[in-house]
């Protein structure tokens, strides 16, 4: 059974788009939407938003999007191919305060590098609660976009934790150099992106149920 053949209630909206009947056009529009999950997270990675103490970027914001919008497997997939382009050479994450960009084996040593690897876990967890129709009233997709962000930091903090240990900072330090460097600059940010995904997703589930009433009718 294909993704697209899953049952009505247990689509995610990808699966709107994605042809049940051949699995070669199936597996097609599959891999053009990895593609395209992949691309709308490096178009957002480069947009910030300037406030204090640090910039807003749109890259979270669009893990989230993608995992929903995709599913599990598709959305982790599209993070998967994002993590593999920056690691070949190509700009894909956000900018450098002067406006280059962390690729390769450079990309791999950053201590931001442990967040992309989160990106990939959080895409699909939000994609499994997708799954479950968690995206489709406004307090249930809060808690799964919650989660998916929760789920980032932990996989980005202890990546933080060992590149600082290895900057030598002193091990009694090292907790809150963590938390202070990884996670309290971004946190109000990451708050505000989660509930503007939590409020969106909703509302595009609003707008499927309407046309498909009216296809109906």
């Amino acid at each position: 059974m294909t993704l697209a053949a899953a049952p009505r209630s247990h689509r995610v909206l990808a699966d709107l788009i994605v042809p049940s009947r051949s699995r070669a056009l199936a597996f097609a529009a599959d891999a053009t939407l990895v593609v395209a999950g992949a691309v709308f997270v490096t178009l957002l990675a480069q947009v910030a938003i300037p406030m204090q103490p640090v910039p807003i970027t749109g890259q979270t914001f669009a893990v989230l999007l993608v995992g929903a919008g995709l599913g599990a497997v598709r959305g982790a997939s599209a993070l998967v191919l994002y993590a593999a382009a920056g690691l070949l050479g190509l700009p894909v994450g956000a900018p450098q305060a002067d406006g280059s960009h962390l690729t390769g084996s450079a990309l791999f040593a950053a201590p931001s590098f442990g967040y992309i690897v989160g990106f990939v876990f959080a895409a699909a967890v939000v994609g499994l609660f997708a799954r479950r129709t968690w995206d489709r009233r406004i307090p249930k997709a809060l808690v799964a976009f919650a989660v998916g962000s929760i789920t980032i930091y932990a996989f980005g903090l202890p990546w933080l934790a060992v590149v600082l240990a290895g900057a030598r900072v002193p091990q009694d330090q090292l907790l809150s150099a963590t938390l202070t460097n990884g996670i309290l600059p971004f946190l109000v940010g990451d708050v505000v992106k989660a509930v503007l995904a939590g409020l969106l997703l909703p509302l595009v589930w609003r707008g499927v149920r309407a046309v498909d009433a009216r296809t109906r009718s």
